[in-house]
This record gives structure tokens, sequence and C-alpha cells, in this order.
């Protein structure tokens, strides 16, 4: 008898880092090889990049807008980060959560707090370290993107993301990044046996003992 069709309920994968950490790769990685893991799309009140598109990156906001579904209680979280504000919608999560499925958050230590005090059953939250900040400002230059005063902002952002590490289940150094996609894969995986995670155990036990 295998453990496939037992009911579960699904969790909040939280991954969160210094700006140039690499989250953003880590998550690409895990998006690519979890079928059964979805990213959350965000709402926020930055303009678009070229490549990406409403609905599918972000839901682009007008500060206004924003603003109003934050009064109407409509997000699971919301933050301003580098003065832009970032919002997950609840509705879409919780539905998720309900099916069994898993969500990945992109997200900052703010809206991690957040999460964890409105769901703490079901967030599992992951901090990622760079090696040093003198290789984590060299990422940042690497991109070729950024203005001095960006990648200055961006450092000093950096130190105070840093100092929340302790505040996640679990943190990972990035000095390898495959290694680092491995571990916090194994988080995943881990996270999904939780007892708590599967509430039809009981029915599956109770089946297993009757053969």
């Amino acid at each position: 008898m295998s453990n496939e069709g037992i009911a579960r309920r699904g969790l909040c994968l939280v991954l969160a880092a210094a700006p140039g950490a690499g989250k953003t790769s880590v998550s690409r990685a895990l998006l690519g090889t979890e079928p059964d893991l979805s990213l959350s799309v965000s709402a926020t009140t930055r303009p678009p990049r070229p490549s990406e598109q409403e609905g599918v990156h972000y839901f682009f906001k007008t500060p206004e807008a924003f603003d109003a579904m934050a009064a109407r209680g409509e997000f699971l979280e919301h933050a301003r980060f580098l003065g832009r504000a970032y919002g997950t919608p609840r509705a879409p999560v919780e539905a998720a959560l309900a099916a069994g499925k898993d969500v990945l958050f992109d997200i900052e230590w703010q809206g991690h707090r957040q999460m964890k005090a409105a769901m703490p059953e079901d967030v599992v939250g992951i901090f990622l370290l760079p090696p040093s900040l003198p290789d984590l400002e060299a990422r940042l230059r690497g991109r070729g993107q950024d203005s001095e005063v960006e990648i200055a902002r961006r450092m000093a952002a950096a130190r105070e993301e840093i100092t929340h590490w302790d505040e996640f289940d679990h943190v990972v150094v990035n000095r390898d990044f495959e290694a680092t996609v491995a571990q916090v894969r194994s988080i995943l995986h881990a996270a999904r046996s939780e007892r708590r995670r599967q509430p039809g155990m009981s029915d599956f036990i109770a089946r297993l003992l009757a053969v």
C-alpha cells in the first residue's frame, strides 16, 4: 500500500535573502524541478520590467490601488522595501493550501514575519545568506543594471535584512548554487512529510492495519 492519495495540507515555503544573495535563481531552480510547487504572485507598486507580464510575474498596482487592497484586508502580508510596496493576495494562497498544494514565496523578512503570525502552522521559512558582504557586492555589480547609488542602497538594505536571519526556521549560506538548491529542496521534502501536514494519514493507517 503506497502513500499516494493521502490527503495533505499544503505549505507556504518562504525564501528570503539579502538583495543579490540568489533567492530568485534558487526559486527558479525549485520551480523547474518541483511540479507540485507553484510561485505566489505578489502585487507591487514598482513598475514592470520589460520582460515581466501582468498576473504572471506580479500584479502591478498604483500606490492608491495597493493601499485600498490593504485596507480591505485582501493581503496575507504586505511590506515596503526600497520605497516600493509588495503584498500577497490572501484568497489564492488559502485555496491552494486547502487543496494540498505548496506555494513558494519570494518575499522579505517583514512579509515572513506577518505570514508566521497569520499562519504559524503553514509557513516554512528559509533565509539565504551570502558567503560575505564583498561577495554580495560583487554579485550586485555583476548584474550591470544598477547605478552606484542603487548599489549602495541595496547594500545598506542587505545589512538590515541579514539582521533578521534568526526569525527563520532554516538558514542556508549560498556558497555553491547547486548545493544550495539541493539543501532547500531537502527542507521542502522534509516539511511535506511532517505528521501535522498529513490529515489523511489517520485513514491511511486504519486501512493499513485492516489488511
